[in-house]
């Protein structure tokens, strides 16, 4: 091997070790590592760009526009709720939840698909008292198994798909994946519901802890400066005693607490007064004259109060405040918002807020600029963005439009009327032009760091072909293996779901690519079964929640720990690894 394979396996090896320790986010980490190939002149500039001319990656980027349609119009929320129903008992529930789940993601981009099913699951849990932790897992677990059964259900397949155009110059059909996607899909839906769900945890929700009023604290101060004041006023006439949905614990004087506080207790300046409560009531409690948040952070706020919302996010495994506390971090002043309570794992944090050091999957209760929301719902910051005022609401009229699109683009596919890349640019132009989704939905649905990620994995990963490394690479593999093709084969397999678990998807296909394919000219045996237990394997995350992100989506409304996907996805890995190793040579020979 020449002085360039070895460089670039060097960047390959750096880029997997910024992944896995630190929090680098991996757009970055990927295009600065392309950036290294491209200055460095390890390949030509034009092998090096490659993966942004990429089919696979610019139908993603047309289809995120699809999806915002289908959600701007309120198409996949309406079919949530005429599905789910009135179910007898956890397992009707999971039955009705996992079919459509499953069936939908087959045709849209499953990540769309779990952030609409979350909210309406919470609320259907709530309902109809039922645990919500034996429901989000099978949820994201749904949405992967149903995107492995066609081309356009999961972004590893465009993105798998768009690798053999480059080479090969032959692309995959949209149902291709469906004969051996459809019994994995059954198969792990017969695991799930009748061997997984006795394994799934009975926990609260990371967002259900707001909703506990034992759980649930927030500290407001009586003010100083203000027309109304209710220094000298008792609990009572400063009708803080009945208030609905919250209960005034104590009251912090000069520093000394005064607890079970009587209904004739006067209140003083600068009192600082602690109540527990629901989330909603404490929309009522900053209405009241004279009272303000305690943090003095809130006022250094920029937006005036009466422009200001209460939001949820979910802290990233990329936030840059990752393992800092709140006060080192300086929160607010990056976010322009305030925290004012943090959930982990279903239990609020007992801890002054600035003392708490934040983990991915913690869930925050902000004060922020009304646009908060909007402005980091795309984030890699944060997970699942939400206010707790009502979102702009859908224009359900145009609801079958958006589906007639979406069959059209499927159809028109299937019958090889155009390729899927022409297809999805087809369908995105057609959501704007009915005006299903506006330009600048259009334009804010697209997630740029993922196109990112996925074009700069690709240029990294074609010159690990251009310079011979993945010829080496396959030797190594085959000598691991022997002459036999489906040895190799089961461990093309391992290798991807192994880096699939590890780091993302996407980023394992890219890698495993361009190996895979050097394995079978070396064996002299067809390219296709390769390819396709590529296709399968990179979406066999069901073991850790970082390696996919409907996992990670689902792991604090959940209430998950990690070792919760480790003991429910490992048997579930080992199904679809059984079925996908054995049936892809009888589809796709050697």
């Amino acid at each position: 091997m020449g002085f360039e394979a070895w460089a670039v396996l060097v960047i390959i090896f750096l880029c997997f070790a910024l992944l896995a320790f630190t929090k680098i986010s991996p757009d970055v980490i990927f295009l600065v590592g392309l950036s290294v190939i491209i200055v460095g002149r390890i390949v030509e500039p034009a092998e090096a760009l490659t993966g942004f001319s990429n089919q696979g990656m610019l139908t993603i980027a047309a289809l995120y526009i699809v999806a915002a349609g289908m959600k701007e119009t309120g198409a996949i929320q309406f079919v949530v709720n005429r599905l789910l129903g009135k179910p007898g008992n956890q397992f009707q529930a999971q039955l009705r939840l996992v079919g459509p789940v499953m069936t939908m993601s087959a045709f849209l981009n499953n990540t769309p698909i779990v952030a609409s099913f979350i909210p309406a699951i919470q609320d259907w849990a709530k309902k109809y008292d039922l645990p919500v932790s034996r429901l989000m897992i099978p949820l994201s677990y749904a949405a992967i198994l149903g995107g492995t059964c066609t081309l356009i259900g999961t972004s590893t397949n465009l993105i798998v798909d768009g690798l053999l155009f480059a080479t090969a110059g032959e692309s995959l059909n949209i149902f291709e994946p469906a004969y051996v996607g459809i019994p994995i899909a059954i198969a792990g839906t017969l695991y799930l519901l009748f061997f997984g769900r006795t394994l799934l945890p009975e926990r609260k929700s990371g967002f259900r802890s707001f909703e506990n009023t034992r759980e649930y604290t927030i500290e407001m101060m009586v003010d100083v400066d203000n027309s109304v004041s209710l220094s000298g006023k008792s609990i009572e006439e400063a009708g803080l005693r009945h208030l609905p949905g919250l209960f005034l614990v104590e009251i912090v004087r000069d520093g000394r607490i005064i607890p079970a506080v009587s209904p004739e207790e006067r209140l003083m300046m600068d009192d600082r007064l602690i109540f527990t409560g629901k989330v909603e009531s404490i929309v009522d409690l900053q209405k009241i004259a004279g009272l303000s948040p305690a943090t003095d952070q809130v006022f250094k706020l920029d937006a005036p109060r009466r422009e200001r919302v209460l939001a949820e996010a979910v802290v990233s495994q990329s936030n840059p405040l990752n393992g800092s506390t709140i006060r080192e971090g300086q929160f607010r002043n990056r976010y322009n918002a305030v925290i004012l309570a943090v959930s982990r794992r279903g239990e609020r944090i007992n801890e002054k807020i600035g003392d708490i050091r934040l983990q991915t999957g913690d869930v925050l209760l902000l004060e922020a600029p009304a646009n908060f929301v909007e402005k980091y719902r795309l984030s890699n910051d944060f997970y699942l963005v939400s206010t707790l005022s009502e979102n702009n609401t859908p224009d359900y009229e145009r609801s079958w439009i958006a589906w007639t699109i979406l069959g059209g683009m499927v159809l028109i596919t299937a019958f090889g009327l155009m390729s899927m890349f022409q297809a999805a640019f087809l369908a995105a132009v057609m959501m704007i032009l009915t005006k299903c989704c506006r330009i600048s939905a259009a334009r804010d649905n697209v997630d740029w760091p993922v196109l990112l990620v996925i074009a700069s994995a690709l240029g990294i990963g074609n010159a690990l072909f251009v310079t011979g490394a993945a010829e080496h690479l396959a030797g190594g593999l085959i000598g691991l293996a022997g002459s036999h093709p489906l040895l190799a084969l089961a461990t093309t397999y391992l290798v991807t779901w192994v880096m699939t678990e590890m780091i993302t998807n996407n980023a394992a296909a890219v890698f495993i690519f361009p190996i895979a394919m050097s394995t079978a000219a070396s064996l002299g045996v067809s390219y296709m079964p390769f390819v396709m237990i590529i296709i399968f394997a990179a979406s066999a995350s069901f073991s850790t929640p970082i390696g996919y992100q409907t996992n990670l989506m689902v792991y604090s409304p959940g209430g998950y720990d990690f070792k919760d996907f480790l003991k429910i996805g490992l048997p579930l890995n080992l199904v679809v690894a059984v079925i996908a190793i054995s049936l892809v040579p009888v589809f796709w020979p050697f």
